[in-house]
């Protein structure tokens, strides 16, 4: 069943009114009116967003952020197979040099400043 897009755009209205109403009287931090406009609101515009893609081919520049229960345990992004970067590609020694390179002079900045801290006392 399509959603009509004026329909949609109406309920949507009508949810961020009702989202500010609730916002406005707040009773308390954890007000549960508050989350439950919340969730009419982001219900409503998806099914805008859906019905002006179906019927238009159009969307709205807006997009809802993830819910944080629902991101995974890291923030490293999911890689596709061909996004992956081959562990053979590591195993030159360019790339041991560098790192080597890096961890020297990393300690001897901390070596510097803890030398400089020491002066001071």
């Amino acid at each position: 069943m399509t959603v009509d897009p004026r329909a949609a755009l109406d309920r949507l209205v009508a949810a961020l009114e009702g989202h500010y109403h609730a916002i406005s009287s707040r009773r308390s931090e954890d007000d549960p009116a508050v989350d439950d406009a919340y969730d009419v609101l982001a219900d409503a515009f998806e099914v805008y967003d859906d019905a002006l893609s179906t019927r238009y081919g159009e969307s709205t520049p807006f997009y809802l952020a993830e819910d944080e229960d629902d991101d995974d345990e890291d923030d490293t992004p999911d890689l596709d197979d061909e996004d992956r970067v081959p562990d053979e590609a590591f195993a030159d020694d360019e790339y041991d040099d560098v790192l080597s390179d890096d961890t020297i002079s990393d300690n001897a900045v901390g070596d510097d400043a803890r030398s400089e801290s020491a002066r001071r006392n």
